[in-house]
C-alpha cells in the first residue's frame, strides 16, 4: 500500500510538532493521553525521518529503474524494478549510510517513547537493508564472470535516463558484439557442471534484469531517432531473444541440495537453516530459538487436545475426536449458498463483539468490506478464504472434480468459517487496512506479520475465551485453526531447520490436525511456493499470543479497558509487539535496544 496523500500530511504533522518541541510547548505524553489533538496520534520526533528516509529510497529506486512501454501508450509506461544495476546498489548503500550519520546526532534521550520507538525500528529497518544490499553485492560479485556484457548495457541506460543522442550505427554495433559475447559466455557454462541453486536464480535475475533495462532503452529511442530506428531493430531482437535464453540456461544449471528437491509431493522450496531462522526473528523482535517455539507449538497443542476432547465427547463420539471432526466437515451449505453464510458469521461476530463491549467499530470500516469469489487456481495454494479491504470467499466452482468440490466445501464449512470471518474483516484485516491509513501510515515501513496476523488470530483466541463457541460443533470449528496455527509453527521450522520434508509437512496437516489431503498440500505449497518469509505462518499464533500476553498485562490487571486497549493498539499502527508494548506501558528504552520480551506463560 502507498499513502502519498497521507504521507504529505504526516509530514505537515511533522514540521508543527518539531516547532512545538523546540520551543517546549508539548510535554512528554504517556500512552492513556486522551486529549484527540495529541500530535503523538499521527508523528514523533522521528517521524519525518521515517518519510524521508522512505521516501528517497523509492526515488532512487525508480530513478534507477527501467521505463517499458506496453500497450495503450503514455498510460501504460511504467517501471520495470529488476535486480539493482551495480550503479543503483551503490546509490541505496549511500543513502543508508547518510540515514544512520543523521540517527546518530539525534538526542535520543529527550524523546518521547513514540519517538524512541520510531528511532528504533528505522535504525533497525536501515541495518537491515544495508546486509541485504552486503549480500546482494557479494553475490554479484560471484556471478559477474557469467555476465562480463553487463557494463556494456548498464552503461548504455545510464545514458539514456538523460536523453543522450545515440549513434545508432555504434549502438548496433555494440548489440552485435554483446551478442557474441553471449554465445561465448553460453558455450563457457555448459561446461560448468551445476552451480548452487540461489546463485543460478540470482544470476536468472541480473540477466532477465539486464533484458529489462534493454527494453527501457529500446522503448525510448526506437521511432523516435531516425538512425537508431534504422540501425538498432534486428541487433535488438537479437540481443533480447539472446538474453532470454541466457536467462533459462543460468536457472537450469542451478542444483538443489537434497532438503531442496522434490521429494514426491511436487513441492520445492529452499530451507534457510538454523542461523538465518535465528537472525530473522531476532530482526522481528522475537526473543525466542527455533526449538523454543516449537516447544511453544506443542504446549498450545495440548491445550487444544483437550479442549477438542471435551466437545468431542459432548458430540457423543466418546475421545473419537476425527469422527466428531468429519461430522462438523459434512455441515458445508449448498452451493451457491456459502456468500450468504459469510454474511450470517459476520453479523454474529459483530454482534457479540458489541455485547461484550469489546470494541468501538468505526462505521465506514463496518460499511466498507467487501466481498469476491476466489479462483480455481488461486485456490491451488489457498483453499481456505483470504481478506483484507475485502474477502475472497473460497468453494468450488464448476470447473473442479467432484472430488475437489466436495474437499473444498468440507474444508470450508460453517463451523470452520465461524472463527475466522472476523479474522479477515472486522475486526481483523479490512480494519487493520482502515485504521493504518490514517493513524501514523508513515509505519507502513515497519511493517511486520506478527501484528499484521498476530492482530487477527488475537481476536480468535479472545473470542474463543469469551465463549463465543457455543455449541460443541462451534468450539470444534473453531479449535480446527487454532490447532492449524500450532501446526504452521511445528512444520515450517521443522522445514527450515531441515528435519522435514514437504510430504512431511502434509502428512502431518492430515493426521494431527484433519485437514483433507489437497487442502494440506495447498497449505504446503503456500508456505514455501507463495512468496512467504520463512517467519510468515509461525507469526499468525506467536503473534496473537504476544498481543493476548500485553492485554493480561494492561486489561486483565485494570488498567484499561477492553476498548481502551484495542483501539490503542489499532492507533499505534502496524509495528513489532515488542514495540505496541513499550509505546502503552510508556517504558524506558535505549539507543541500542535489543529483544528481550519473553512473552509467553503455559500458565
Amino acid at each position: 500500500m502507498k499513502y502519498v496523500n497521507v504521507y504529505r500530511f504526516s509530514s505537515c504533522y511533522y514540521l508543527i510538532f518539531s516547532f512545538l518541541f523546540c520551543f517546549g510547548k508539548i510535554e512528554n505524553s504517556t500512552a492513556q493521553t486522551s486529549d484527540k489533538f495529541n500530535l503523538y496520534s499521527q508523528t514523533s520526533e522521528t517521524a519525518g525521518l521515517v518519510i524521508q528516509y522512505e521516501q528517497d529510497l523509492i526515488a532512487i529506486r525508480d530513478f534507477y529503474s527501467p521505463v517499458v512501454q506496453g500497450r495503450g501508450g503514455y498510460a501504460n509506461y511504467s517501471r520495470n524494478q529488476p535486480l539493482n544495476s551495480p550503479e543503483q546498489r551503490k546509490r541505496q548503500i549511500e543513502i543508508d549510510n547518510k540515514y544512520l550519520d543523521q540517527l546518530s546526532k539525534l538526542d535520543f534521550n529527550v524523546m518521547s517513547v513514540y519517538g524512541k520507538v520510531d528511532y528504533i525500528l528505522l535504525k533497525r529497518n536501515i541495518d537491515d537493508h544495508l546486509r541485504d544490499l552486503a549480500i546482494e553485492e557479494k553475490q554479484y560479485g560471484q556471478i559477474s564472470k557469467y555476465i562480463p556484457f553487463a557494463d556494456k548495457l548498464y552503461q548504455l541506460e545510464k545514458s539514456r535516463r538523460r536523453g543522450a543522442t545515440v549513434n545508432g550505427q555504434e549502438v548496433a554495433g555494440m548489440m552485435n558484439s554483446v551478442n557474441k559475447e553471449i554465445k561465448t559466455a553460453s558455450e563457457n557454462l555448459k561446461k560448468v557442471e551445476f552451480l548452487d541453486m540461489p546463485l543460478a536464480s540470482f544470476s536468472e535475475q541480473a540477466v532477465k534484469g539486464l533484458q529489462a533495462r534493454l527494453k527501457g532503452v529500446n522503448d525510448f529511442y526506437q521511432g523516435y531517432d531516425p538512425l537508431y530506428s534504422w540501425w538498432v531493430p534486428e541487433p535488438y531482437e537479437t540481443l533480447d531473444s539472446a538474453l532470454m535464453a541466457y536467462a533459462k540456461l543460468l536457472k537450469s544449471k542451478g542444483k538443489l541440495t537434497t532438503s531442496q528437491k522434490d521429494d514426491g509431493s511436487g513441492i520445492t522450496g529452499v530451507p534457510i537453516g538454523r542461523e538465518e531462522l535465528i537472525r530473522q526473528l531476532q530482526v522481528e523482535m522475537i526473543n525466542y530459538t527455533p526449538e523454543e517455539l516449537i516447544e511453544i507449538a506443542n504446549k498450545e497443542f495440548v491445550w487444544c487436545d483437550k479442549e477438542l476432547l471435551k466437545a468431542s465427547q459432548e458430540m457423543g463420539f466418546k475421545d473419537d475426536w476425527k469422527s466428531a471432526q468429519e461430522k462438523v466437515k459434512n455441515s458445508y451449505v449448498p452451493a451457491g449458498t456459502q456468500p450468504e453464510l459469510i454474511l450470517k458469521l459476520y453479523n454474529d461476530a459483530q454482534r457479540f463483539i458489541k455485547e461484550y463491549d469489546l470494541m468501538d467499530i468505526p462505521p465506514i470500516a463496518d460499511e466498507t468490506w467487501g466481498m469476491i469469489m476466489m479462483t480455481p487456481q488461486r485456490q491451488l495454494v489457498n483453499p481456505f478464504f483470504t481478506g483484507g479491504r475485502e474477502i475472497s470467499i473460497s468453494y468450488p466452482t464448476s470447473t473442479m472434480s467432484h472430488e475437489d468440490k466436495l474437499m473444498s466445501m468440507r474444508g470450508n464449512n460453517p463451523y470452520f468459517s465461524r472463527g475466522t470471518v472476523q479474522h479477515e474483516l472486522v475486526p481483523g484485516h479490512h480494519l487493520q487496512y482502515y485504521m493504518s491509513s490514517r493513524y501514523k501510515p508513515y509505519r507502513e515501513s515497519f511493517r511486520t506479520p506478527f501484528y499484521t496476523e498476530g492482530w487477527a488470530l488475537y481476536w480468535e483466541l479472545l473470542l474463543y475465551d469469551k465463549g463465543f463457541a457455543k455449541t460443541p460443533e462451534e468450539r470444534i470449528g473453531m479449535l480446527f485453526w487454532r490447532m492449524h496455527r500450532c501446526a504452521r509453527i511445528i512444520f515450517s521450522l521443522n522445514y527450515h531447520l531441515g528435519k522435514w520434508t514437504p510430504q512431511q509437512c502434509i502428512n502431518f496437516l492430515v493426521d494431527r490436525v484433519g485437514h483433507e489431503k489437497a487442502n494440506a498440500e495447498g497449505e504446503v505449497r503456500r508456505s514455501f511456493e507463495g512468496g512467504y518469509s520463512p517467519l510468515y505462518q509461525v507469526a499468525y499464533l506467536l503473534g496473537g499470543i504476544q498481543i493476548w500476553s500485553l492485554k493480561n498485562e494492561l486489561v486483565d490487571n485494570g488498567k484499561m479497558t477492553y476498548k481502551k486497549f484495542h483501539d490503542l493498539m489499532m492507533k499505534e499502527n502496524n509495528i513489532p509487539v515488542e514495540m505496541l508494548r513499550a509505546t502503552l506501558m510508556n517504558q524506558p528504552l535505549a539507543r541500542d535496544f535489543k529483544t528481550k520480551w519473553k512473552f509467553y506463560s503455559s500458565k
